[in-house]
């Protein structure tokens, strides 16, 4: 029933601002990890939050989202400070305390990322792309920017997690399914799947091989 009454840009635009919100914490406590001046924590949290759904709306040909409403860098700036605030020793922060702050991020970009490019009618394939973009671009940046490799290059799941969940979410839409309750069984389930492998350290195999001994002669 809940999802029923709940429409579709109420949903939207709630997923929106909790992606925002906790990929702006994720990108604060990096920053905290490094040492960042204030100015730095706001930098660094605003590429995280909005460096997916930048990437996005500038291949789909669309105004980039956070030019048409100032609302998302005011969530940045106040969440970037509070985190100051709130946490004044960023080193002590578990690493999965930022891994899941993370998750809730990947996952709620993910949907937003596939569900604007169903907006706009581009195909299943394009929406899940876009979905993943959305969803990993943001921390991989985070990353970059901090001299760290991306989690989506390394073993854990995270990018097949965002896939997982775009392809869930529109392939829900597809059969029918209201976006509401599509997003939330996408969400769910692409979460899990990224905690697992947080938990239980669970990874696709790494392509690796032995360098050739005559080589090294």
């Amino acid at each position: 029933m809940l999802f029923q009454t709940l429409s579709v840009s109420a949903f939207v635009y709630l997923i929106d601002i909790l992606g925002v919100i906790v990929f702006a914490i994720s990108g604060a406590l990096v920053a905290g990890r490094y040492r960042l001046d204030p100015f730095g924590v706001i930098v660094l949290a605003s590429v995280t939050a909005v460096g997916g759904g930048t990437l996005r709306d500038v291949i789909l040909g669309l105004p980039v989202f956070w030019t048409l409403n100032s609302e998302y860098i005011v969530v940045i700036v106040l969440t970037a400070l509070c985190t100051i605030v709130l946490v004044r020793q960023p080193k002590l922060v578990p690493r999965r305390s930022l891994l899941v702050a993370d998750a809730f991020g990947l996952v709620f970009f993910a949907v937003l990322g596939a569900q604007k490019a169903l907006v706009y009618e581009h195909d299943f394939i394009t929406a899940v792309i876009m979905g993943t973009i959305t969803g990993v671009v943001g921390g991989m940046l985070r990353d970059i920017i901090c001299n760290r490799i991306p989690l989506i290059l390394q073993e854990e799941i995270y990018a097949v997690a965002a896939i997982v969940c775009a392809t869930l979410y529109v392939g829900l839409i597809k059969i029918g399914l209201a976006e509401p309750l599509a997003g939330v069984v996408a969400i769910i389930v692409g979460l899990l799947l990224r905690l697992a492998g947080i938990y239980w350290k669970i990874s696709l195999p790494a392509f690796h091989f032995d360098d050739d001994p005559q080589d090294s002669k």
